[in-house]
C-alpha cells in the first residue's frame, strides 16, 4: 500500500497544478488580449494534444511499466509551466499548451494502470479508484481558489512559475517513491476476480474478457462527461460575476469539487454495480445542465455543487468499471482509451462552446451531449463477466 500512498501524492500534484489553473486560464489570456472563441482554442487544445500522449502511452505502460511515464510527465509539465510564466502572446500559449497536453497524456493511464495492479481483488480494485477519486476532489477542492489566491497576491508569472517548480520536484520524488519491479514480475493469475454477487472467483486470467469487448459506444460516456465539464470550466470564469473577481471563479470551482468530494465520501457506494452509478450519475449530471439552460430557479451555487456530486458518482465508477472487466496485461491500453475518451470531448467542448455561446446555450448543448451518449449506450451488450 505504500505504492498506493505515493501515486496519490503524485496525482494529488499534479491535480493541484491542473486545477488551479482553471480559474487564472481564461483571465491570462484575456490579458494577453485573446477573444473568447480563441480561448476556447487554447483550451481545447490541450486536450486534443492528450491523443498522441495517449495512444503511446498505453502500449507503453504495458510493456514498460508506470515509473518512467509518471517521472517524465511530472518533471517535463514542470518545466513547460516556467515557459509558460513568461509567455507574452495568445499564440504563444497556444503553443504552450498543446506540448502540456501531450506530456501529461501520459499521467494517468500510468498512474491508473498501477492502482489497478496493486489491488489483490477486484473490491480492493474499487476502492483505490474510489480513493484516486477522493485524491483528485481533495486537490480540485482547495487548489481554484489556491490559485486564485496566487495570481491576487503575486501575479500570473510567479504564480505559474510557483506550480512549475511543485511539478518538478514532485517528479524528483517520484524517482524513489514508485516501486513497481515486484509488481511487474507477479503473474497475472494472481489477481482474483469476485463475481458480480461478490462470491465467485476467477482464479485465470484466462476468464477476464480483454478491453476489445467493451463496447465502443460505452466511450461515448467518458466523452459526453469530459466534453459537459470542458464548457462548464470554459463558462465559470467568463460569467460577469467571475470577471469581476477572480476569486469568485475559484469559489465556483472549489463548490463543484465539494459537491463531488459528498459523493466520494459515500463509501457505501462502491457496493452499487460501477455501471449503474455510471449511467445513474450521468442521468443526473445531465439535468443539472438542463436546468442551467433554462435557468430554473435553484441557485448557481447549489447547480454546481449538484454538478460536484454527480461527478463524485462517475469518475470512480468509471475507473472501476474498466479494471473490473479488463485483463492486468490491458490495464495500459485499456486506462488509455478512457483518457483518449476523456481528451476529445474536452477538446470538443470548449471549441463548440466558444462558436456557439452567442447562438445557444451552452448548458444546453453539455445535457444534449450527455443525453446522446447516454441513448447511445448498448444497455444489453454492457455485462459484467459471470462465473458458474
Amino acid at each position: 500500500m505504500r505504492t498506493a500512498l505515493w501515486l496519490y501524492l503524485f496525482m494529488f500534484v499534479a491535480f493541484f497544478d491542473l486545477h488551479a489553473q482553471y480559474p487564472i486560464l481564461s483571465p491570462f489570456a484575456l490579458s494577453l488580449g485573446a477573444a473568447p472563441s480563441f480561448i476556447g482554442l487554447i483550451m481545447g487544445v490541450y486536450s486534443i494534444t492528450h491523443l498522441p500522449g495517449n495512444l503511446m502511452a498505453g502500449y507503453g505502460v504495458d510493456k514498460y511499466g508506470s515509473k518512467y511515464f509518471i517521472v517524465f510527465s511530472l518533471i517535463v509539465a514542470g518545466i513547460i509551466l516556467l515557459f509558460q510564466s513568461n509567455v507574452k502572446d495568445p499564440w504563444h500559449l497556444l503553443y504552450i499548451r498543446s506540448i502540456s497536453g501531450f506530456v501529461l497524456a501520459f499521467l494517468s493511464p500510468a498512474c491508473l494502470s498501477l492502482l489497478a495492479r496493486i489491488a489483490k481483488d477486484r473490491i480492493q480494485q474499487s476502492k483505490l479508484m474510489a480513493g484516486n477519486g477522493l485524491i483528485h476532489t481533495l486537490a480540485s477542492v482547495v487548489s481554484p481558489a489556491a490559485g486564485a489566491v496566487l495570481v491576487a497576491k503575486i501575479g500570473f508569472t510567479t504564480a505559474f512559475s510557483v506550480l512549475g517548480w511543485i511539478l518538478i520536484v514532485t517528479g524528483i520524488l517520484a524517482i524513489f517513491g514508485v516501486k513497481e519491479k515486484q509488481l511487474l514480475g507477479q503473474s497475472a493469475d494472481k489477481l482474483q476476480t469476485l463475481d458480480h454477487h461478490g462470491h465467485g472467483m476467477l482464479n485465470d486470467e484466462s476468464d477476464l474478457p480483454t478491453g476489445l469487448s467493451i463496447p465502443w459506444l460505452f466511450f461515448l460516456i467518458p466523452m459526453a462527461l469530459s466534453c459537459s465539464q470542458g464548457i462548464l470550466f470554459f463558462e465559470l470564469p467568463l460569467m460577469k460575476s467571475a470577471q469581476e473577481s477572480i476569486l469568485t471563479s475559484g469559489v465556483f470551482f472549489t463548490l463543484i469539487s465539494l459537491g463531488a468530494l459528498l459523493s466520494i465520501s459515500f463509501w457505501f457506494l462502491n457496493k452499487v454495480p460501477p455501471f449503474i452509478r455510471t449511467v445513474c450519475g450521468s442521468l443526473s449530471l445531465a439535468a443539472v445542465f438542463f436546468g442551467l439552460a433554462i435557468q430554473w430557479s435553484i441557485p448557481l451555487p447549489v447547480s454546481l455543487f449538484l454538478i460536484g456530486m454527480a461527478k463524485g458518482v462517475i469518475y470512480p465508477a468509471l475507473a472501476a468499471l474498466l479494471a473490473s472487466i479488463t485483463s492486468s496485461n490491458r490495464y495500459g491500453r485499456v486506462f488509455s482509451l478512457l483518457s483518449i475518451s476523456y481528451s476529445i470531448g474536452a477538446f470538443i467542448g470548449p471549441m463548440v462552446a466558444g462558436q456557439l455561446r452567442d447562438h445557444i446555450s451552452s448548458y444546453f448543448i453539455a445535457f444534449f451531449v450527455l443525453m446522446l451518449a447516454l441513448s447511445l449506450l448498448p444497455l444489453r451488450t454492457f455485462k459484467t463477466p459471470v462465473t458458474t
